[in-house]
This record gives structure tokens, sequence and C-alpha cells, in this order.
């Protein structure tokens, strides 16, 4: 940051006003002087165990955590590094973060309140109980959601909601952004894939939007509008189909209307862990209401925005980002938790929340920085063979950023031609909160809690997690979850999957080997097929050698239409050793 220091005052003055031009007209792929391309890191290198320190933080999370949601609290996977424990506590306690007179958060959502807390209710008295027996969780939730609070609360009062629904991120995911669950839901807000995409989420390669904070409360609030009109504008109905699904409690509110039974939410028959979802946020919103009588104290949070948006106007490294911020790469993940990689979405928005603090001192040294600093390069010659799907794989981006920084229109690349390939700037270590160092972490997480060294298992064709479950005689959510994933995900042939099995370590190695395909995992090819008259997924399974159950997996669309017809696509992984 010592050369950004040197420019003077006037020449930042004058720069800052033209950036958002220049930004705006800057290509993805500005093409560095290949003689002075950065090696990146190799993304896929081991993420080392921290130190003792580390380690004992960790375990006292987990046994936090562990105990953080009364019912059915493993849905969630909230492991904590110690570096996050530390971010989260700074956030809070730093002077400069605490409000001023007349300028509490919690007030303000005091103040919107406007449903009916049910204190007189068994449930609701429980859930009470749980959190006045639980201060310090209250408080670690707090200083989570000291980032991103205000901005749910302003957007809620946009839309005049009640207050109460600014807390449901602490039912859902305790103000965790990474949160995921064993059924695919994700995010602050704990969006399915499906639901994400239905409230205009984008979810890719580089960038999961049920993560985003501002796409992910929309689309909540969106959500959760929809279904207070579709269930007689009843919010405690709304709360009960977010978390189960409007047709559940429609068929609840059917039952009691035929057995000629009240129709609210604490009459209704639901499932378990619904019936106690709704009284788990009246208990939250009880004692927000009135912290004293519960002998809380709540740690305070300013009542104005605690991050500014900044344009990056082209793809930017975020360790890059990080260091002309000012601000750790930890606290940049925090603030922008939709990024699964290292660095922004290629094809944009291009866009970064930071501090607000530190948003100009960020403009600034973003006009200055050259564009070929903005991500490094590595020059790769293509061998025989090559795809540039392999490659994407070898260099842990995608195919789309490929042809995208080498101007390649379609898939053909040649033996010999020399592609630029972005990469890292920092280690794997750099990117801690990136969706490969977090699910790494766990498992690291969970080799140490557990001592038992993994087994690293690849997926063939037809395996199901059911199967691969049986074989190493482990659950199939244990399994899921150690490799981020959801039992209903389809398992791809070639995919590599981490077993922490309590067979003898020989007896599981065996397993594996014996599972691992006759030749390496790129025989496997995708294949778009386009359906032909008269064709059936059964005999197109045929046509590739393919079992129908896996055809079916890949295409649940279409195994859940009566028919499908010419025309229409499929989707399929072929090896291309076992076809004609």
């Amino acid at each position: 940051m010592k050369y950004f220091r040197q420019f003077s005052t006037i020449f930042a003055l004058v720069v800052m006003l033209g950036a958002c031009q220049i930004l705006e007209t800057l290509p993805f792929n500005a093409q560095p002087d290949p003689t002075a391309a950065a090696k990146g890191s190799d993304l896929l290198a081991e993420n080392a165990l921290e130190d003792s320190s580390r380690d004992i933080l960790a375990a006292a999370d987990d046994i936090v955590l562990a105990a953080a949601m009364p019912g059915d609290d493993d849905d969630l996977d909230p492991e904590y590094s110690a570096k996050q424990i530390a971010l989260e506590a700074e956030a809070t306690l730093q002077p400069d973060s605490l409000p001023l007179v007349n300028t509490d958060l919690w007030q303000r959502i005091r103040d919107g309140f406007s449903l009916e807390h049910h204190l007189d209710e068994a449930r609701v008295q429980s859930e009470l109980r749980w959190y006045a027996n639980h201060p310090e969780y209250l408080n670690r939730v707090a200083t989570r959601a000291s980032r991103y609070l205000f901005h749910i609360v302003d957007a809620l009062e946009q839309r005049q909601m009640p207050m109460e629904l600014a807390l449901l991120p602490i039912v859902e995911s305790a103000f965790d952004p990474f949160a995921y669950s064993h059924g695919r839901a994700s995010g602050l807000w704990q969006f399915i894939p499906a639901t994400g995409r239905t409230y205009g989420m984008q979810v890719d390669y580089w960038h999961d939007g049920r993560r985003d904070v501002r796409a992910a409360t929309t689309g909540a609030i969106n959500y959760l509008d929809r279904l207070h009109s579709r269930l007689d504008d009843d919010w405690f109905l709304a709360l009960a189909a977010y978390n189960s699904g409007e047709g559940n409690v429609r068929y609840s509110m059917r039952k009691n209307s035929k057995a000629g039974k009240p129709l609210d939410f604490f009459s209704l028959g639901l499932l378990k862990e619904t019936r106690a979802y709704v009284p788990r946020l009246l208990a939250i919103s009880a004692i927000i209401a009135d912290p004293a009588k519960y002998n809380i104290e709540l740690l305070p949070i300013a009542n104005e925005p605690y991050w500014e948006m900044v344009n990056t106007g082209s793809q930017l490294d975020l360790s890059v980002a990080a260091e002309i911020a000012e601000i750790s790469i930890d606290e940049l993940y925090l603030l922008n938790p939709a990024f699964n990689k290292w660095s922004t979405h290629p094809d944009g928005p291009h866009e970064l929340l930071l501090p607000r603090q530190q948003a100009d001192t960020f403009r600034v040294n973003l006009a200055a920085l050259p564009l070929n600093q903005r991500l490094s390069w590595q020059r790769h010659k293509v061998k025989s063979g090559e795809s540039l799907g392999v490659i994407a794989q070898k260099y842990n981006t995608s195919v789309a950023t490929l042809q995208l920084a080498n101007k390649n229109k379609g898939n053909l690349i040649r033996a010999g031609q020399s592609l630029m390939i972005p990469v890292a700037r920092g280690s794997s270590e750099t990117y801690e909160l990136s969706a490969n160092e977090r699910l790494k972490s766990r498992q690291n997480y969970t080799e140490k809690k557990t001592g038992v060294a993994p087994t690293r298992y690849i997926v063939r064709q037809g395996d199901s997690f059911w199967e691969i479950a049986q074989t190493f005689k482990v659950s199939m959510r244990a399994l899921a979850k150690w490799n981020g994933m959801a039992t209903t995900e389809t398992l791809i042939p070639g995919k590599e999957l981490v077993i922490f099995s309590t067979l003898t370590q020989p007896a599981a190695t065996t397993l594996a080997t014996l599972a691992k395909l006759p030749e390496s995992p790129e025989v496997i090819r995708k294949v778009n097929y386009r359906v032909r008259s008269g064709e059936s997924l059964e005999r197109i399974a045929s046509k590739f050698n393919l079992p129908v159950a896996s055809v079916k997996q890949w295409n649940e669309k279409l195994g859940r239409k009566k028919y499908i017809q010419p025309g229409d696509r499929v989707t399929l992984y072929v090896d291309v050793t076992q076809t004609e």
C-alpha cells in the first residue's frame, strides 16, 4: 500500500472524477504483457490445520452452535474458524461501531413490531426459557447480525412489513451467511436452489446469489409477502409456509376445516419443526422487545448502514480488493459471501460491498491500479488430448471464463496453442472463506474431531448417496455434509467424495480403489442429447449404455413429464470407453 499512498491528494481527486466512466468501459480480459504475467498459486493445495489456539476456539464454537438451535439443529452446518470468530467480535466491539445516543437499531426494530407474541402459549414459553438461559448465543448472533441487520430493517420498513421478520434469519441461519442445510438451503434466509432462482438469485460456478445479502433479502421479503397474501393475510401461516412449504400448511388447514377445528397457526397439526419455528421467532421478538425483563443485555448495533456498494468495473481478485480497500480478506468475504471462488464474477455485476469508511479508499486505490494487476495470469500450452473442461478443472476455473479470457467463441482448441488463464494471486489459505476452503476446513475439523482419516472415493455411473453410504457404513446425511452437498443432489461420475468411514482403513481404501473408474475421470463426457422422434428415456439410456435410473436422475424435470418430446434436451454423462 506504500505505492498508493505516494499519490498526491490532487491526483487522487482527478482520478476519482473519471473513475466511473473508465471502469464501465474496462473489458474483462484486458490482456497483460505475457512476459510479466504472474504465476498463480495452486488453488488445490491442502488447507493446513491452524495452531492449538485455533483448535480450542473452533471446538468451543462448535459446542456453542450445537446448542444454538433447539430442535432440529443439525440441519445447519455453522462451523466457524477462529479467524471468523475474532472478526465477528471485532465488528461489534470496536469503539467506532458503537451507536451514539438515540441511534440504536434495536429500538428501531422494536418500534416496528406489529405481531402478537403469544406469551401465554406453552411453545413460546419453552423457546423463551432457552434463549433467556443462553445470553452468550444471542450475543454471538447479534455480532454476526451487525453487518446485515440495518439493510434488512430498511428493506422491511420500505415494504411496511412487521419488523419481527427482521429477526427471522436468527431462526433460519443464526445470521451465518455461509449456513447450509442438508436440504440444500443456503445463506441468511436459507433458500433452496429452485426457490432462489424463482426469486431472481443467480447460482453458478463463481457466485451463489442465495448468500448475497441484498438479493436474498429482497427474495425473502417478496416470498413472505406472497405467502401472506395467499394464506388469508395471516403472517403466522405465511411464516409456517416459508419453513415447510405452502402445500403442507394448506393440507393442515383443510384437515382442520373438515374436522371443524380453528385454522390459526397454534391449532394446526403442522410438522414438528414448523410447530417450533414460529414460537422461536416470537420468543426472540419478545426478548428484543424487553431484554431487561429476561436479564438480557443486547450488544448495541448502530442504526446506520454498515456497508457501501462500490463498482469494480471488471473482474478483480478478492485478495487484491481487500488489499486496496485496506481491510482483511475475511471481512471482504463476510460482506460478499456470495462469491464462491477467489475473485468477483467475470461476467458481473461488477460490485463489491465494503465497510463505509473504506469505500473511498478503495475507489482511489482501484483507479491507480494498473489493469494487468487486477488479476494474476498464467500461460498454459495446450497438450494433445486436452479439452477446455480439463484445463478449467486443473486451474480451478470455468470453461466460460477461459473462453472469455481467450476470446474463444466455442470449445475448439488445438495442441500447442497458448491460453491465458486467470488464476488466484494468493495461496489457498488466503481465500479461507471461499467455498472450497470452507469445505476443506470442515473436513479437516471432522478428521481431527473423529480421529478418522478420510477415504477418497470416485463416483461411478449409477452411484447414489444411499449405495455409497451403505457400502461404507455411514449415513447418507453425513456423507452429503462431509462433501458440502445435499442427499438430493445428483452425483456426477468422476467426482471425488471424502468419506470418514468407521471401517478399518485398509478395508475402506480397498473399497475406494475397487470403485475407481477403469480409466481416469476424463473418460467421462457430458453430452447434451436432442431427443428424436419415437425415443424414450429408456431407449436413449440403452443407446449410450447407461442405467435408466441415472438418466432420470440427471434429468429430473424431464423425468416428471408423462412423455418426452422430439427436440427435448437430455443431459448424459457418458463413459466414452463403454460406447460404440
